[in-house]
């Protein structure tokens, strides 16, 4: 007989940085240096560094040139972009968002 398990929510954590994730991807899975792959994508080794350490965001572009590098789905890294930068929002705008009265349709 197996055991059942009670399925949980999650811990309210952040989200992962798109760029933690492409982190890994490079350094574990392909064990590409990130100077080989800043050379690769066409860009500076210092704007790959600030989206992989989490100082700057995934943008549509950046998206592209590492779904490029690694034969990925660039939609993956913009979708976690756009998780963490809503989470990040919401954060700071906690307080905001709790005295917003929502308007009603009126009939």
């Amino acid at each position: 007989m197996t055991k059942s398990y009670r399925v949980t929510r999650p811990f309210k954590r952040a989200p992962t940085h798109p760029g933690e994730l492409m982190r890994e991807i490079l350094t574990e899975h392909f064990k590409l240096p990130i100077t080989e792959a800043a050379r690769r994508m066409n860009i500076s080794r210092q704007s790959l560094h600030a989206v992989l350490s989490g100082e700057s965001a995934v943008t549509a572009e950046m998206a592209l040139l590492f779904g490029r590098l690694i034969d990925g789905s660039p939609e993956l890294y913009l979708q976690m972009q756009d998780r963490y930068a809503l989470w990040q929002a919401h954060q700071q705008l906690a307080k905001t968002l709790a005295s917003i009265e929502p308007a009603k349709v009126s009939r």
